[in-house]
């Protein structure tokens, strides 16, 4: 998790530092729906890497973003969920939703 004191002074950055990448964002809109398994989310995101896709996953929850839910079954079960703290960038990312969507709509 970033500390207060290392997080930049500008909140934009600060959000583009917790989620710049395309894949968090991705792995974010994936999430809205409900808990995920790391392979669901394997094949929703068409072109990631098993290796990207941990740590990114990581990544998010040292964050707070993401809870990751261990079944402690065999053949072991996980599964993924956004936080509140992750919830809340629901609107970011209708916001950008809508925004491609107009996008499109002018080119």
């Amino acid at each position: 998790m970033i500390k207060k004191e290392e997080m930049p002074l500008c909140d934009v950055a600060t959000t583009v530092e917790l989620v710049g990448s395309k894949w968090k964002l991705l792995i974010l809109r994936d999430l809205i729906s409900g808990p995920k398994r790391t392979s669901e989310l394997k094949r929703s995101l068409s072109g990631i890497s098993q290796k990207v896709l941990t740590e990114s996953l990581n990544s998010m929850i040292e964050d707070g973003l993401v809870n990751r839910l261990d079944f402690k079954k065999v053949p072991p079960h996980v599964e993924y969920r956004l936080t509140p703290l992750g919830k809340s960038f629901l609107p970011v990312i209708e916001a950008m939703r809508q925004w491609g969507k107009y996008y499109k709509s002018q080119i």
